[in-house]
């Protein structure tokens, strides 16, 4: 059945055809099922449910009446998400502005203000992003050698308050485009050292110092005149699942062998900052189970817990919030944009240098959690 993990709940309040509705529609979002693929006839999946066929009759009519999926005569039951047929293309755009005008209108009469709003679809729109890309199994993209003039490039470290920050300058100047590296906070510097970014986004714990970022600037763009701009203050600790199953309450439990952990690439700042700590704990990455396994996001690693594949992990409190993780606060780090004075200057970024210093970035970035913006906007120049 395609590969497909349809799973009921008999004691859910939620009917069962309505349940394996939402699962399509899941599998849609996520890209198991994309446009053209078949489902299970009815009669295939009730047998396999071991439910009735009027019930996968009923959950099929509902999806068929959203043209999300569609029933073709000889021809199976397909997925029809994306079309060429401007009928059915109107339809489904009229559907789901529908969709969204409903839930926006059910939120605020509820008491919840435009930016709750913004910062849970931000929140859940990043998760959906990630999740989408890691079923896909793409690469990690490298930036690339020739890109249209109204592209920003930026390198450096995962953040959903950068990914806030892109979507409302876009948002506001719709030319602009981005693309953007995951490549950690180190390989941010150096992309900037060798020319192949705007800005770089970086949170790096100088051990020596104890101070964040302008150590590091300093070693790795000796000489170069740059523009750090505070983006935010975040807080790091450790997500797992909701209940704590495992009991985890600090660094030390990293070590017991039952605990199975993910960890986030060589030269990310929070790998770095964890290194750190287990250097300072005594204890050696070889007694943690799963610290060869790399992500290269925050979310990435939330997923991998809420999917079961890891225990525990080390990111940001925005991040355990989209991925419905519980998290224990443990570091208060600093997130700043290093931006070349060239760059900076030069009238492509300003609608994003704008767009950082607005009282509606940061008022969405405080109510998605785990940010602190007094400082936001803030530069220095070396």
């Amino acid at each position: 059945m395609n590969n497909l993990d349809f799973r009921l709940d008999q004691l859910s309040p939620t009917p069962l055809y309505q349940q394996i509705a939402e699962q399509v529609r899941r599998f849609i979002a996520t890209e198991k099922l994309k446009p053209g693929d078949h489902l299970p006839t009815v009669r295939e999946l009730a047998h396999s449910l071991d439910v009735n066929q009027n019930t996968v009759f009923r959950a099929y009519h509902e999806l068929e009446q959203e043209r999300v999926i569609s029933a073709r005569r000889r021809g199976g039951t397909v997925v029809v998400a994306s079309t060429d047929d401007p009928a059915i293309t109107v339809a489904r755009q009229k559907r789901l502005s529908e969709i969204v005008s409903d839930d926006i209108v059910k939120v605020l009469s509820q008491g919840y203000t435009p930016e709750d709003l913004e910062a849970a679809f931000y929140l859940h729109l990043s998760r959906w992003r990630e999740e989408r890309q890691s079923i896909a199994e793409k690469p990690v993209s490298e930036s690339k050698t020739s890109v249209s003039p109204n592209t920003i490039l930026i390198v450096g470290s995962h953040d959903l308050a950068l990914t806030i920050l892109t979507d409302l300058v876009k948002q506001h100047s719709s030319n602009l485009e981005f693309e953007i590296v995951h490549a950690g906070s180190l390989g941010g510097l150096i992309a900037l050292q060798e020319e192949r970014a705007h800005l770089a986004g970086i949170h790096l714990l100088d051990e020596e110092t104890g101070e964040y970022n302008y150590p590091f600037i300093k070693r790795i763009l000796p000489g170069r005149e740059v523009a750090v701009v505070h983006l935010v203050y975040r807080i790091q600790g450790l997500m797992f699942a909701r209940g704590n199953p495992k009991n985890v309450k600090g660094i030390p439990d990293l070590k017991r062998p039952e605990i199975t952990f993910v960890n986030r690439q060589e030269g990310s700042g929070t790998r770095v900052l964890l290194d750190i700590q287990l250097r300072q704990l005594g204890i050696s990455p070889d007694e943690i189970k799963g610290y060869e396994r790399e992500m290269e996001t925050h979310l990435a690693v939330g997923l991998s817990i809420s999917r079961g594949e890891a225990d525990v992990a080390l990111g940001i409190e925005a991040a355990a919030r989209s991925c419905d993780l519980d998290f224990i606060p443990l570091f208060r780090e600093r997130y700043d944009l290093v931006i070349p004075i060239t760059s900076y200057r030069d009238k492509l970024l300003k609608p994003l240098l704008d767009t950082v210093v607005s009282e509606e970035f940061k008022e969405v970035v405080n109510k998605a959690g785990g940010y602190d913006t007094s400082q936001t906007g803030t530069t220095t120049f070396l």
